[in-house]
């Protein structure tokens, strides 16, 4: 049962109960040794790296995690009262037949669009408020965030520091994707599987494929220990063999892993080949396309819709850790402009922090124009405004070696695969950052650290 009434510690209190002379020896360390800690991993921050990574007690981190659980479940709970396959959804969404690639409408809507999972978490005054959910397979961040936290570790451990108290890292995003892979695709052991990315995207890194390549050797690594032949290729790239079977790297592949979204994959001929495939069912993919439409923020608002009639237990949960959405229409322009400090407009199929309007942060004129523009529009939701807690973290000045402190805003992003807890991302601030925690805005990247 998921703890409603949980009492939450600020973000903070984790770190700050671990013993002074501790948390000076643990940022002493990595302030040294930032540069490999990092080497490699995604970020647009020219300017800062962070000196140590955020902390959360065990025990937290599990309600988190089973909060954050059952509230996947609500979301689709709610998709299923409205619609039983993905063509109704897309239907109601509103979403363009063919915006979203590789979705077949006739399939039905099943409990295995669950599979991944990670959810976008701001902590305000220690509560969690679930502001966003990512359902699919394309969800970034988890090698980065896994290698950076495991790194932290690996330096205190080599300066004795993890004898001084429990540092763990969070449980391997990594590893267990690829134990719900292989269990959710059903592959018999060496079974050949596809990581497929979209190198044209908008990401640190993709513009170099060959380093990009052997950046992720270590995830081919990984997917051998759970059983996996594991190649990775771009999109654009795979074909189809004379039998209709799907080829990546010069050899057809018995499983598709997608690490690109639907609906903003770069046209190309491997799109196509994919979606043939797919279509044809000769290749399974991790997973199913529909799952993006469940991710749709518009749900947001069908789940506080139907809250009242949910048992009390579930009924709760959506209103202490959801915060109150509505798709934004016509009829909502003037309570939106009257009500600007307190909400925040979002395209419902958004990414990247892309048309995103915080309204305390945004003057009056521009804010009334946007929210105008967007209700005439479609596709956007308005939602309460969440003020995430800002953390004292420490951090490395890239040119100077300076290290500094300041309390940033901060979000974690906890993964479930195979409704599985499996780490998290966090995004944290910087000195002088803006209000939108997003990798295109700079913000840094780190896995967990947890303690008892």
């Amino acid at each position: 049962m998921t703890d409603v009434d949980y009492r939450w510690p600020s973000a903070a209190q984790a770190w700050l109960d671990l013993p002074a002379d501790l948390r000076t020896d643990l940022v002493a360390a990595g302030a040294d040794s930032w540069r490999e800690i990092f080497d490699g991993r995604a970020t647009y921050n020219k300017q800062w790296r962070l000196a140590r990574p955020p902390v959360m007690d065990e025990t937290s981190l599990g309600v988190l995690n089973a909060v954050c659980d059952r509230l996947a479940q609500l979301l689709f709970e709610a998709c299923r009262r409205r619609a039983a396959t993905a063509g109704e959804l897309r239907r109601l969404l509103g979403v363009p037949e063919g915006e979203t690639r590789l979705l077949d409408d006739a399939e039905p809507l099943s409990d295995g669009l669950l599979a991944a999972f990670r959810p976008d978490v701001l902590l305000s005054d220690g509560v969690p408020y679930v502001v966003e959910y990512n359902i699919d397979s394309s969800l970034g961040g988890a090698f980065d965030a896994d290698t950076t936290v495991r790194r932290f570790v690996d330096v205190y451990r080599r300066r004795g520091l993890t004898d001084r108290a429990r540092l763990e890292p969070a449980p391997s995003a990594v590893d267990l994707r690829f134990a719900a892979i292989r269990a959710g695709l059903a592959l018999p052991d060496g079974a050949r599987v596809a990581m497929l990315i979209d190198f044209d995207a908008e990401y640190p890194g993709l513009d170099d494929p060959e380093r990009f390549f052997r950046l992720l050797s270590p995830v081919v690594d990984r997917a051998a220990a759970h059983g996996l032949d594991l190649v990775i290729a771009p999109v654009s790239q795979v074909t189809l063999d004379s039998s209709g079977r799907l080829v990546a790297r010069g050899a057809p592949v018995d499983g598709v892993f997608r690490l690109f979204v639907p609906n903003r994959v770069t046209p190309s001929a491997g799109v196509d080949a994919l979606e043939a495939a797919v279509r044809a069912r000769s290749v399974p993919m991790w997973v199913s396309a529909a799952a993006w439409l469940i991710a749709n923020k518009q749900v947001f608002a069908w789940l506080w819709d139907d809250a009242d009639a949910l048992p009390a237990a579930d009924r709760d949960l959506v209103h202490r850790y959801v915060p109150r959405t509505w798709i934004l229409t016509p009829d909502l322009v003037d309570r939106a402009v009257a009500d600007r400090r307190d909400l925040v407009a979002k395209p419902a199929d958004g990414s990247a922090g892309v048309d995103v309007l915080i309204g305390r942060e945004t003057d009056a004129d521009t804010w009334r124009d946007g929210v105008g523009r967007f209700a005439a529009r479609g596709g956007f939701i308005l939602q309460s405004y969440v003020k995430a807690e800002d953390v004292p973290l420490d951090f490395v000045h890239i040119e100077t070696g300076e290290t500094v402190s300041a309390d940033v805003p901060y979000s974690i992003a906890p993964y479930l695969f195979g409704r599985r807890p499996a780490g998290a991302c966090i995004r944290t601030g910087f000195p002088g950052c803006d209000g939108v925690l997003n990798l295109a805005r700079g913000v840094l990247l780190s896995g967990l650290l947890v303690v008892d």
